[in-house]
């Protein structure tokens, strides 16, 4: 790990879990189950049983599919929750960025701080941008929430957004840089996005090759910036207690799957075309005849899901052990899921968990406060 430079140090790691906000819950791989349904009770439970099972954070997924709008949700949620982080994943162009940036504000301040955010740069739906403008765009956005989050005034000329305005109705619960931006994506724009203006970088399973690389890459890209980021890797579990049970469950998950129906649900997602995906794609066309691109990653997921098409497999022992070979290269937060979200949720958090020294990121990096902040919506005086 000597030549990949990363911000976060120690032996604590984050590990989250995934909440099924996108209508993207299964027992067997597309196959609907109206139990398990995108609605708010159903997302409501899979969200505060990972509180209840010891996960520090949890992603809160966005796209136009049924289910449930992100920042609505995450404000009904806040509430009911004490400890769990909300990795909420945001589209940059869907709100007026000061608008969002007071949403965020509000959602923040809701959650006392443990607000972590996903930023998202697909398409909006409905509505096709080349490329070039769609990042330009996403890089405006950021450094507005940025500017909204740090200085007295958003001062703005960009392309799309001219902005000069105060920032009192903008001030986060965490003052010290706002909330964490967490951002994946492997085409060049996109990782000069995150080496530029984002803190964690997210990747997708791959051989151990490739993302060492990829996080080489990274951090040299950082680096120019005069920066240090995070990783972190999104990855479904199959974890039994032993390896032929694990190995079992997952031909078990497809033992239903029609190909139509999992193109179809596959190519629901607004980025079920990116470079990402494709590059999932053409990793599980090089897999072994059970499916695997090396051992203990499976990528039969893929086969109905766009996104993380890969899934760790294995008995707790060789789950913990590839888990920790990703932290031995400088991974620090993990996005953990398995289907169905609340079952596998319990098996991750008894094999699992109990492993590694548990640690928020945002906590590490002083982002929430240990006490109440002084800003607009806490005890500053009001004018």
């Amino acid at each position: 790990m000597g030549d990949i430079k990363i911000r976060t140090t120690g032996d604590g790691v984050e590990i989250s879990w995934f909440g099924g906000l996108c209508n993207g819950d299964y027992e067997y791989l597309g196959v609907p189950d109206g139990n398990l349904r995108s609605n708010f009770n159903h997302c409501k439970d899979i969200l505060l049983q990972a509180e209840k099972n010891g996960f520090d954070n949890i992603l809160l997924p966005s796209s136009y599919q049924v289910g449930q709008d992100v920042l609505s949700f995450a404000s009904a949620l806040a509430p009911m929750t004490e400890s769990i982080y909300f990795l909420t994943a945001l589209r940059m162009g869907e709100l007026h960025p000061p608008m969002l940036a007071r949403a965020i504000s509000t959602l923040d301040h809701i959650l006392k701080g443990r607000l972590t955010i996903n930023i998202i740069n697909s398409d909006l739906p409905g509505n096709k941008l080349a490329s070039e403008k769609r990042y330009l765009r996403a890089c405006e956005v950021v450094q507005i929430l940025k500017q909204a989050w740090t200085s007295n005034r958003i001062e703005f000329q960009g392309q799309f957004y001219q902005l000069n305005l105060e920032t009192e109705p903008v001030k986060p619960y965490q003052q010290n840089g706002g909330p964490l931006l967490y951002f994946g994506g492997i085409s060049e724009q996109a990782k000069n996005l995150c080496a530029k203006h984002c803190d964690v970088f997210l990747m997708w399973p791959e051989t151990k090759e490739k993302i060492y690389q990829t996080m080489k890459d990274m951090s040299e890209k950082a680096h120019a910036f005069g920066r240090k980021i995070d990783f972190g890797f999104r990855v479904h579990v199959i974890v039994r207690e032993t390896e032929k049970e694990a190995k079992a469950y997952a031909q078990r998950i497809l033992s239903k799957l029609d190909q139509d129906k999992a193109h179809e649900i596959k190519h629901r997602a607004q980025d079920s075309s990116s470079a990402g995906v494709l590059r999932q794609d053409a990793l599980r066309m090089q897999a072994d005849t059970e499916g695997y691109i090396e051992p203990h990653l499976w990528s039969g997921i893929g086969q109905a899901r766009s996104g993380c098409g890969s899934a760790i497999v294995g008995n707790p022992d060789q789950v913990r052990n590839k888990l920790q070979s990703y932290i031995d290269m400088g991974i620090k937060s993990f996005i953990l899921s398995g289907y169905p979200l609340m079952g596998e949720s319990d098996y991750v958090s008894r094999y699992v968990l109990p492993t590694f020294k548990q640690e928020k990121l945002a906590v590490i990096q002083k982002r929430t406060p240990l006490e109440v902040p002084t800003t607009p919506l806490t005890t500053k005086e009001r004018v």
